[in-house]
């Protein structure tokens, strides 16, 4: 299946952005290295030693530029190191692919500006936030973050970080105006598969069916009033003497998304967020704040900063009512006593989990697991995330795990379950009835691949672009040099 892998690997990497810092720097890169006993001085194009002696160095050149964006020869340079020092493997990426996806983001971007798709300067900077916040993390400190990237002080890494992820962020919504509505019909889907020779259909790897009941500890009333009559206390504090919400964010908010941007988020009636958050978020009139009120990861409150058509600007503070110790043991014995009835045959694992697991995602599916990258009921044990696969690794078919502790995803605490394999599927090649969801999606992504190349034609040819006599030979994927 060579020609149909090939296929698949262009259409996922036509849709996410492997590139990391450094893209968008006009620094030049160190093109020369000097004798370390000689003295340089820098003159614009030229550097003098102390002998008087004059010699040209290498500027740092323009490669293309794709409508109102130039890509610099470092750019290129800069984005193969980046490659490397995130441990992506560079040994088939060359100088001209490089290019070519570069020249394709800012393509995107262009058309973006263009198109009027916004992006507001509040969500750029949270996510440099964020960015900041890993990277710190990561390397241990801002002043090594500093050295790292061979910044002198934090406002240029930030200005860096800035253009960067508009740019990204501008290309990631152009692609996704582009291929937002496109779906695929089961007459498709069929087509998609039966063009695959039999000899060549892909291999799905080593599967799993995972079930679990959830029990979650709960907070006690009390412990709910105090967080709602410190929200209330917040609000208050805003509206009656003009207290600032965001500084109010960065302070109290349990959220550690939004924390370090003082809550915000710019969010349409399509994000990601649980309805009762988006229902409250959606009600108020710009300048106005919430009343306190409920979620799965807690309690809120919201403020409207601004209303852009449909979409909105807001800040929100989180708070999670505190636990009590007592709750926590008592959950994890309640899922005691269920394993064991299980185990004793007064019921099944699908009629407990639907009855007693506190999880609504899963306990009227029989507690059946839902793989998040295409909702199926299958986990691939190559794929699945590493916490999981620690959890059910060694568990028999039908045997039932012991309660397992562990860190609500959501944030809100601490959670009991208990797991089940419920099926195991052994590495076998595609099959259209068994395999239907995952040749759905491939066939998503051929049709979404074809719309970005059609997309691509379209804007080249309309859009000015220069690409620079010694990139002009480069086998680019799309017609850059409009030959």
């Amino acid at each position: 299946m060579k020609k149909t892998n090939k296929t698949f690997v262009l259409i996922l990497g036509m849709f996410f952005t492997v590139f990391g810092f450094s893209q968008e720097t006009n620094e030049m890169p160190d093109t020369q290295v000097e004798p370390e006993d000689m003295v340089v001085e820098e003159r614009g194009d030229f550097k003098k030693d102390s002998t008087q002696n004059f010699k040209r160095v290498k500027l740092d050149g323009i490669a293309s530029v794709v409508g109102d964006y130039v890509i610099l020869d470092s750019d290129i340079e800069k984005t193969l190191i980046d490659l490397k020092t995130q441990g992506v493997s560079a040994e088939d990426i060359s100088h001209c692919s490089l290019l070519g996806k570069l020249m394709e983001d800012r393509l995107y971007a262009h058309q973006a500006v263009q198109d009027s798709i916004l992006v507001s300067d509040d969500e750029v900077n949270a996510t440099s936030d964020r960015q900041i916040q890993g990277l710190v993390a990561q390397i241990g400190s801002m002043e090594k973050v500093l050295k790292f990237y061979k910044k002198e002080d934090v406002e240029s890494f930030r200005e860096e970080l800035y253009k960067i992820n508009k740019l990204r962020m501008l290309s990631e919504r152009m692609q996704s105006k582009i291929v937002g509505e496109i779906q695929v019909t089961p007459e498709e889907i069929r087509q998609f598969f039966n063009k695959i020779p039999k000899d060549e259909r892909p291999m799905i790897g080593a599967e799993l069916e995972i079930s679990q009941i959830v029990k979650t500890p709960k907070a006690t009333d009390e412990e709910k009033q105090k967080v709602i009559d410190r929200l209330n206390a917040i609000r208050a504090d805003v509206l009656d003497n003009g207290s600032s919400f965001k500084v109010k964010a960065i302070l109290y908010t349990q959220d550690p998304g939004s924390k370090p941007n003082g809550g915000f988020y710019s969010i349409t009636k399509e994000t990601g967020f649980v309805k009762e958050f988006k229902d409250v978020a959606f009600s108020l009139e710009e300048g106005e704040i919430s009343e306190p009120f409920e979620t799965i990861f807690g309690y809120h409150i919201i403020f409207c900063e601004k209303i852009r058509g449909q979409e909105r600007d807001i800040r929100h503070i989180l708070m999670a009512p505190e636990v009590p110790q007592e709750a926590i043991n008592e959950a994890k014995a309640e899922l005691d006593s269920i394993r064991q009835n299980i185990l004793d045959g007064k019921f099944t694992f699908a009629e407990a989990a639907l009855n007693f697991s506190d999880e609504k995602e899963t306990k009227f599916d029989g507690g059946v697991l839902r793989n998040p990258s295409d909702f199926s009921a299958r986990f691939e044990l190559t794929k699945m995330d590493p916490t999981l696969y620690n959890q059910v690794r060694n568990l028999k078919d039908n045997e039932i795990s012991r309660p397992i502790m562990e860190q609500d995803e959501r944030g809100a605490g601490v959670k009991y379950k208990i797991l089940k394999i419920s099926n195991r599927y052994d590495e076998h090649q595609a099959d259209f009835a068994q395999d239907y969801l995952k040749i759905q999606e491939l066939a998503l992504r051929e049709k979404q691949f074809n719309a970005i190349k059609k997309w691509m034609d379209e804007h080249i040819e309309d859009t000015y672009i220069s690409v620079n006599e010694a990139n002009k030979d480069c086998d680019f994927a799309n017609n850059w040099v409009k030959k």
